[in-house]
């Protein structure tokens, strides 16, 4: 497919596997479908990108802080013009949060970040591999804050967000959804833990009465198994949760969709592989999976 406004891909963090994963791009069909921000020296002179040189020499696996902001200037960049229009959507190639962390830039990671770009109250972090979808109530949070942070307020609105997200984004009339407990066995009725009958089953009850096909709160370890029945999407109490099932089920080609957000996102399972950045050894499955789902998304 060929798009009326081509989706804007960021390189990432530049002394990762970000540029590489670009480079890889040139000879795929879709680049005929993106504009890369980026340092350009960087990049396949094949591509079409916005030029964002930074500051700092950049050398593959010793990333540099002194480059941080350059980064986050090209996000911004790339937001913005998804805002007015000009790209369909966004795709990002992985950064560190601990590099831009130690620049001195109060940071949590891409979802938080984009969030407040573009003034959304609500990001809702989606994991896709195939058939399967996994959505995270809690994002980057440490595993002690997870049971403070989790209401039965913002796990309805999470799941406002990812039942809008479903339908707009995959096509899916009436989304089926499947909400885990955060304690083993969902609480056991009240003897390993009180979050899943005092918070999750209130916002789940809530979530049915308006006519939608949400089950819950299920043992994790029974959520993800054909016992529980099909499912469009299962929404995770947190990180590790959720993750861990999704990464094993894909990982290389799982995508990272946000939804909540005007804009379209789509970014890569992995993180920036500082290990074998420059080797030649970088995977693009991940990446070009993400701009062909954002490809798809933007068409529909």
């Amino acid at each position: 497919m060929t798009l009326d406004n081509p989706l804007v891909v960021t390189a990432g963090e530049p002394a990762g596997i970000g540029p590489e994963l670009c480079n890889a791009l040139a000879n795929a069909d879709v680049a005929k479908n993106i504009v890369v921000v980026g340092d350009a020296s960087l990049l396949d002179e094949r591509l079409q990108v916005i030029n964002t040189p930074f500051p700092a020499p950049v050398v593959a696996g010793r990333p540099n802080p002194d480059n941080a902001q350059t980064l986050l200037d090209g996000l911004k960049l790339a937001v913005d013009g998804c805002l007015q229009g000009k790209f369909s959507g966004l795709v990002t190639a992985p950064l560190a949060k601990n590099v831009v962390a130690d620049s001195g830039v109060a940071f949590t990671g891409h979802t938080e970040f984009l969030a407040e770009l573009t003034q959304s109250t609500l990001p809702v972090m989606l994991l896709v591999a195939g058939d399967l979808r996994v959505a995270l109530a809690s994002t980057h949070l440490p595993l002690r804050e997870v049971a403070d942070y989790i209401t039965t307020d913002r796990l309805i609105s999470t799941i406002e967000v990812l039942h809008a997200g479903l339908q707009l984004r995959f096509g899916i009339d009436e989304p089926e959804i499947i909400v885990c407990g955060l304690n083993p066995h969902a609480g056991e009725s009240g003897h390993l833990g009180s979050e899943d009958d005092a918070i999750i089953a209130p916002a789940v009850e809530a979530t049915k009465r308006r006519g939608w096909k949400i089950r819950g709160p299920l043992p994790a370890d029974t959520a993800f198994t054909p016992a529980a029945g099909h499912a469009d999407a299962v929404l995770a109490m947190y990180h590790d949760q959720g993750l861990p099932v999704i990464k094993y089920a894909g990982f290389g080609s799982a995508v990272n969709v946000t939804l909540g957000l005007p804009i379209i996102r789509t970014s890569v399972d992995h993180g920036t592989a500082f290990d074998i950045a420059g080797k030649g050894l970088a995977d693009p499955g991940s990446l070009l999976a993400a701009v062909e789902l954002a490809a798809t998304m933007a068409a529909r």
